[in-house]
């Protein structure tokens, strides 16, 4: 497989930023400052969190250089995309579609069985690495159910039953999660997950992770060619990237691993967070700065892929995973090879 060069993802977390161009530079300026200027050689996509904007101009050269532009509000939800031409061809649209009515089932069961087995792997690792979680008999449980839910989900007879399996693995792994917070200094704590919107700063930072990753799953399925709006087990829905919803469930583990290490290290504190009369607990921009600067440096790091046998940057598993669904749909490969962590 050819392996692309990782280069920057641009995350404007300032709200009062406004983006522009200028030649072959894309820059950054705050109350009419220019704070940073960058060129387009070294940016592979933008991530706005800012009220803002950006003008039309810069985002005409982003989508004549494919480089996507995201919208997400700074609570953390994706409101919008600008991204160029599809590469690939109508074609590959229709093989999508046509493998997905074919093989959908079998996609969405291996997915979820590589997700269940991925969150065993780091329940297993965090009970390795502490005695008083190896030694709780309710995150034994919950290992036996994920243990269970790799074999009821591969003998599944419908996308419905793999969905209902995988709710409650789910519900049963979140139960346990707080135990997985192990440093009880932090001040933070997990009961039960809420989404929209969160109400605790866990809450908070797991839905903050899961949406930048899910982003970054949509931008590499557009890059091979694939439709990252038509899904084989996330039901579609208008304005929804359900391939994207699909495929980033694998690497959920890792999202959720990398904010138990923030929390644990004391990276973030309650002090990021702001708490709105609503409930609702946001990262403030402050906070925003902190994980997205440590989600940068992880996507640096090294890994081992498992089908691949050979190391890449984390942040190019999106891209090799994509790339892999898209040889499955072109009839390349026999199976599409879900990622597994070892």
């Amino acid at each position: 497989m050819q392996m692309r060069k990782l280069l920057n993802t641009l995350y404007i977390t300032n709200e009062q930023a406004y983006l522009s161009l200028d030649g072959e530079n894309l820059v950054c300026r705050i109350d009419g400052e220019e704070r940073l200027r960058i060129p387009f050689d070294n940016v592979e996509s933008v991530v706005c969190m800012n009220y803002v904007g950006c003008s039309p101009a810069l985002m005409g050269k982003c989508v004549e250089k494919l480089i996507p532009i995201s919208f997400i509000s700074p609570q953390g939800k994706f409101l919008a995309k600008v991204c160029g031409e599809t590469k690939g061809n109508v074609f590959l649209r229709v093989a999508q579609i046509d493998c997905f009515r074919q093989n959908g089932l079998t996609l969405a069961k291996n997915t979820m069985a590589a997700k269940f087995s991925n969150t065993r792997q780091l329940l297993r690792r965090t009970m390795h690495d502490n005695p008083s979680v190896r030694e709780d008999e309710e995150v034994q449980s919950v290992v036996e159910t994920l243990n269970e839910g790799i074999e009821k989900v591969l003998c599944a007879q419908s996308v419905e039953e793999v969905v209902g399996i995988e709710g409650n693995c789910a519900q049963n792994y979140f139960s346990v999660f707080d135990r997985l917070i192990t440093n009880k200094k932090t001040g933070m704590s997990f009961s039960v997950r809420t989404k929209r919107p969160p109400l605790d700063p866990v809450n908070a930072m797991l839905s903050f992770v899961y949406t930048l990753a899910t982003n970054e799953y949509a931008a590499a399925l557009e890059t091979v060619g694939l439709d990252s709006y038509i899904g084989y087990c996330h039901a579609l829905r208008s304005g929804r990237s359900s391939l994207a919803c699909d495929l980033v469930e694998e690497a959920r583990c890792i999202a959720e691993r990398f904010v138990l290490t923030l929390i644990n290290l004391q990276v973030v504190g309650t002090g990021d967070f702001d708490t709105q009369i609503s409930g609702a607990v946001w990262l403030n921009e402050s906070g925003r700065k902190k994980v997205l600067t440590k989600w940068q440096e992880k996507k640096r790091t090294d890994m081992m892929h498992p089908y691949l046998k050979q190391k890449i940057p984390f942040g190019l598993l999106p891209y090799v995973q994509s790339n892999l669904l898209a040889k499955f749909v072109r009839g390349d490969i026999a199976e599409y090879p879900p990622f597994l962590v070892k």
